[in-house]
Formats: structure tokens, C-alpha cells, sequence
């Protein structure tokens, strides 16, 4: 099968054959319908996710068809499945108390075991899989991947967005841009940040109340002007000291920041300003992914019409593109993301 491999760390990803894999007991190969390109998958292309190594295949935001199933798996050929990008063991004390994604024993394809940037995915532990419906596109399925489902938890299982709140987003990409949509879809008022000017104005397209251009300065003032005092909820997406900070200070006494965007590498460790936790007596989540038993509640509300997620995916590009999108993550990024659906060029 055709793969997608790194190779060597800020270099274009490398197109090879490489045998299918095989299938685990408790789990499914997969023939990949899409694979999402997440600024997850660039941490590891440029060498500071500590668990990417040269060898790897990336990819975790993907869905697909039941090729082949193991012995104990409960799924059959031709079953269309989504993938959690954890896989929890589901028996350590942190599963069987609902949190999948903060599992003690985690399968991780695309970080640590070959994952989607190949034509075919073995997924063990399949009970975290959840059956992709019928009128959600293979396209969009993958476009959820880790940004809309940890968007999902994020607002939803951490910060408890009520409607009628003031949500700040401090980045649109992927994440951000989908924790805007649901954050609409539950009633919030939304205020984005980026320095991309087309993405506020994609971001107001889609329904956002208010955008800030972080190049113009003192973002955290201007969304206390716009909300009133202060947002009561705010999702940093990128993981920098400047956005984590900004969404700090832009909150309201009694907020609720998230951090979503991934600290990784030169800024897992950084300056924060503590006293504005101390003073706003402020609640501070940290939140990864989502449990695999958080699929239904998501799936429903878009197979509703709650909510529309195909404003996300911008590009369809096949695996060969792979590693120019990965590399187009070094600097700012247009609206959207994009999603593999040609494994053959």
C-alpha cells in the first residue's frame, strides 16, 4: 500500500510501498475514506512532539471502511467508522470513570504506531470506533478528527458553555474555527482572534459576533470593550505565551479559560500571567481530545442540522500533498483545513 512516511524531521514527507498491515485481535484494518492534516501531525514533522519519530506515519483524524476485522471485534466488512485519536484501554480506573481520553494506557496511531497517511490503518481496541452515519461525508467525518471532537469536550465536558455566555477563540484554525461553530450552535456569543485578516472575515461569515486582530494590540482589552466586562469562557487554540495570556486577561471575574492548543516543544514551558487567575479568581481547564462515548452526543447534533462543519474543510488534496500542507503550518494559515481523500496520487 502506498504510505506517507517521515523520513527526516522539516522535510516533505516521503511516498512509499510499504506492506498492508495486519489486523488486531481486538481491532479492524480500515481502507482509508479520509484523513485530516492537523497542526498535531506538523508538531511531529518539525521534531518537537516527543513521541514522533523518523519512521512514523502520521495521521490521526480519520475515518473508514471495515476491510478486515479481528476475532474479537464486534464491527464486520463494510462497516464505515470513526476514530477517536486516543484509543483508551477501557479498563484502567481513569476509563471506567468516562475519561477515555486521559487513559493510563493509550493507543496512539499517527504519533507512536503507523496511522493514516496510507491507503490502509490497523485500529486496535475498535470499541472506541463509533459507526460514521449514513448522510456524513467521509470528507467531513475526518474534517472532526481531533478539532472538532476536543472542541466538543472542551466547551461542553470542562468549561460548561452556557448559552448566552461571551466565548472568546484565540486562534482560528481548525480548532478554533470549529469551537466558534459550536459554540454558536449552543446559544454563545463568540468573539474570534487571529492576525489573519481573511479568516475574521471568514469567521463573522459563519456567525461569529465580534473579530479582533491581534496585529492591532491589546486584544484582551478590546474583547472586555466588545463583551461587556469580559468573556465568560475562552479557548486559546494555538498553544503560545501570547494567546494563552491574552485569553487569560480578556476574561471576566469568575471566567473560564481552556487550553486547548497543544504546548509542546520550545513552549511547554512558559511566562503566564498568575495574577490575573488570582485576581478574576479564574478557572483554568486543561482538556485533550474527547471520550469515545462522547461520539453519539456529537454525531446527534449534527446529523440534526445543528450545526454545519463543511465550512471547515477548505482543500481536498491527495497523500503525494501531504507534506506541503504540513510545511504551509510554519507560518500563518488561509481558512480551513485540509483533508486527504486520494491515497493513490
Amino acid at each position: 500500500m502506498r504510505a506517507a512516511i517521515l523520513r527526516a524531521y522539516r522535510e516533505d514527507l516521503s511516498i512509499e510501498e510499504v506492506p498492508e498491515p495486519e489486523c488486531p485481535p481486538d481491532g479492524v484494518v480500515l481502507k482509508v475514506l479520509a484523513c485530516g492534516v492537523c497542526r498535531s501531525d506538523w508538531h511531529g514533522w518539525v521534531g518537537e512532539h516527543p513521541r514522533v519519530k523518523p519512521g512514523q506515519i502520521g495521521g490521526h483524524e480519520y475515518c473508514g471502511e471495515v476491510v478486515e476485522a479481528g476475532r474479537d471485534s464486534h464491527w464486520k466488512p463494510g462497516d464505515r467508522l470513526v476514530a477517536p485519536f486516543i484509543l483508551a484501554c477501557g479498563t484502567c480506573p481513569n476509563c471506567r470513570a468516562g475519561a477515555q481520553n486521559t487513559c493510563l494506557d493509550q493507543r496512539l496511531p499517527g504519533f507512536i504506531e503507523p496511522g493514516a497517511f496510507a491507503e490502509y490503518v490497523a485500529v486496535p481496541r475498535d470499541f472506541n470506533l463509533a459507526r460514521l452515519p449514513e448522510d456524513l461525508s467521509p470528507t467531513i467525518a475526518a474534517g472532526l478528527g481531533c478539532r472538532v471532537t476536543t472542541a466538543w469536550h472542551a466547551l461542553t465536558g470542562r468549561a460548561a458553555l452556557q448559552p448566552g455566555e461571551w466565548l472568546a477563540v484565540h486562534g482560528t484554525g481548525g480548532i478554533g474555527l470549529s469551537a466558534m461553530l459550536i459554540g454558536r450552535a449552543m446559544g454563545a456569543h463568540v468573539v474570534v482572534v487571529d492576525i489573519v485578516p481573511e479568516k475574521l472575515d471568514h469567521a463573522l461569515s459563519l456567525g461569529a459576533s465580534a473579530a479582533v486582530n491581534a496585529r492591532e494590540g491589546d486584544t484582551a482589552g478590546r474583547i472586555r470593550e466588545i463583551t461587556g466586562g469580559g468573556a465568560h469562557v475562552s479557548v486559546e487554540a494555538l498553544g503560545i505565551p501570547e494567546t494563552v495570556n491574552a485569553s487569560l486577561e480578556c476574561l471576566r471575574p469568575l471566567g473560564r479559560h481552556v487550553q486547548v492548543g497543544m504546548p509542546v516543544g520550545h513552549t511547554a514551558r512558559m511566562e503566564i500571567n498568575m495574577s490575573a487567575v488570582y485576581q478574576g479568581n479564574l478557572a483554568m481547564y486543561g482538556t485533550r481530545g474527547m471520550p469515545g462515548w462522547r461520539y453519539p452526543s456529537l454525531l446527534g447534533m449534527i446529523t440534526a442540522g445543528l450545526v454545519d462543519f463543511s465550512p471547515l474543510i477548505a482543500r481536498e488534496i491527495p497523500l503525494s500533498k501531504t507534506g506541503a500542507e504540513l510545511a504551509a503550518f510554519n507560518g500563518p494559515t488561509p481558512p480551513g483545513v485540509a483533508v486527504i481523500t486520494d491515497f493513490l496520487h
